[in-house]
């Protein structure tokens, strides 16, 4: 027998794509390592934001994240109408704090070069210290003022890929876990898959979405494109009483009251551990941003590895030399699972109103880089 879609890694970016495909009446496998492998999807920030992505030099990531944040309250709903899982999204604006009156002049200045390269449509408006403190009233002194953008906010993930795995499978698609893929050969017609289990499974279309654990079947598929691991570590608070109201890119208080706290970024391979000095520099930040955290007490410390490509955008591709290959791969899975879910399998079908993805093939690398 053979399978039309096999899609390699069971995170958000492959079930987002996954469940788009099934509810598009397609017939997917998913094979997944299980939580051994290195899953981005434990370790991100729960984010659905748009401010700072792209930048001048890509607006259309941009413009790419914003349609996916447009379209992430049809997501939420659809699949807790399917799950009865309330994905706790809040998309109601989120902070970029500033502690100095130059970061926040240059993060203005940024932020309408965006909106010019956007064609209008980048809503955020500045707040001075008083006009934050009425916004967010445990707001710490240090902070001399903030953007706020309107069209970021944030979700559980974990409730995300929860209901993902099971609208998928409600719909008719399949998930095999814990059998790691270990070789994908191209065949007559389609690929043949081999497990660590030893079993041979044969599909038409194979989508590499297992993030860091793709690079191995890179080159095999006909694909040319590189991508690496970039640390980052978490730390979250006991449940606290409510007392903030939107999300940051470095903190933000979750639906059941803990706070997640993240600001790093380290190039140290495929070490996904944690360190006391990291945890340290989060904590006096945290503290600076909001002093009632002074007394709350850390009850998780972990790190976790993003994907990154050599210039930070996503990836979509197509194989020229093994049709029927795709690569998928990005940093931002929950902001773009919306766009995954609902757009993606529209471009992998080569349908009419599929969106315009050619500026996130991989032959944007032979060109001069443009990282954001």
């Amino acid at each position: 027998m053979q399978e039309e879609y096999v899609i390699i890694g069971g995170g958000v970016v492959g079930m987002s794509t996954a469940y788009g495909l099934q509810k598009l009446g397609k017939h997917v496998l998913v094979l997944d390592e299980g939580d051994s492998s290195l899953r981005a999807s434990r370790g991100n920030f729960g984010l659905v934001w748009v401010q700072g992505k792209g930048g001048i030099k890509a607006p259309h990531y941009a413009q790419w994240s914003q349609r996916s944040a447009g379209l992430w309250r049809t997501l939420a709903d659809e699949l807790q109408q399917q799950t009865n899982i309330n994905l706790c999204l809040q998309q109601i604006g989120g902070f970029k704090y500033h502690t100095s009156e130059e970061s926040l002049q240059n993060n203005i200045a940024d932020y309408e070069a965006i909106e010019k390269a956007v064609g209008g449509n980048y809503p955020f408006e500045v707040l001075n210290h008083t006009e934050l403190k009425a916004e967010e009233p445990a707001i710490g002194d240090k902070v001399i003022g903030a953007i706020l953008h309107h069209q970021d906010g944030h979700v559980n993930p974990l409730f995300l890929l929860r209901a993902l795995y099971s609208a998928f499978q409600k719909l008719g698609g399949r998930l095999q876990n814990g059998d790691k893929v270990v070789a994908i050969n191209p065949i007559d017609n389609g690929f043949q898959i081999q497990t660590a289990k030893g079993k041979h499974i044969q599909s038409k279309k194979v989508l590499l979405c297992a993030g860091l654990g793709a690079s191995k079947f890179i080159k095999a598929l006909g694909f040319t494109a590189e991508i690496s691991p970039l640390r980052g570590q978490n730390l979250v608070t006991e449940k606290l009483p409510r007392f903030m109201n939107r999300p940051s890119g470095v903190i933000r208080q979750v639906n059941e009251g803990g706070v997640q706290i993240g600001d790093s970024k380290e190039n140290v391979g495929f070490d996904d551990g944690n360190t006391l000095a990291i945890a340290a520099k989060m904590a006096k930040q945290a503290i600076d941003l909001f002093p009632i955290l002074s007394k709350a007490r850390m009850v998780r410390h972990w790190g976790a590895l993003r994907i990154m490509s050599k210039d930070g955008l996503p990836i979509y591709t197509a194989s020229q030399e093994h049709p029927g290959a795709f690569l998928i791969t990005c940093h931002s899975g929950i902001t773009l699972a919306a766009a995954h879910a609902l757009l993606l399998p529209l471009w992998l079908e080569g349908c009419d109103d599929a969106p315009s993805l050619e500026k996130f093939d991989e032959k944007r690398f032979d060109a001069s880089p443009i990282t954001v």
